[in-house]
């Protein structure tokens, strides 16, 4: 998994995090805690749960901090 400041990647997607955004609501903690880990560098772990899960509990985020992309698939090898 590479990460940078605030981007998080795995092989199906890409994760952003706006901090300044970010209204402290604890959903994506007690919603996916083995992914979302408040204790732990870096915080967000795409390893720990299925895509999946992922996407849904990022979609649950109330201030719209926690993004998601797609990543684009390579059809030509």
């Amino acid at each position: 998994m590479k990460s940078y400041k605030n981007k998080y990647e795995n092989s199906k997607i890409t994760v952003t995090f706006i901090p300044q955004k970010c209204i402290h609501a604890e959903k994506c903690a007690k919603g996916l805690s083995e992914v979302f880990r408040s204790s732990v560098i870096p915080w967000i772990n795409l390893e720990a749960a299925s895509t999946t899960k992922i996407i849904s509990q990022i979609r649950k985020c109330p201030s719209g901090a926690l993004n998601f992309c797609h990543k684009k698939l390579n059809l030509s090898a």
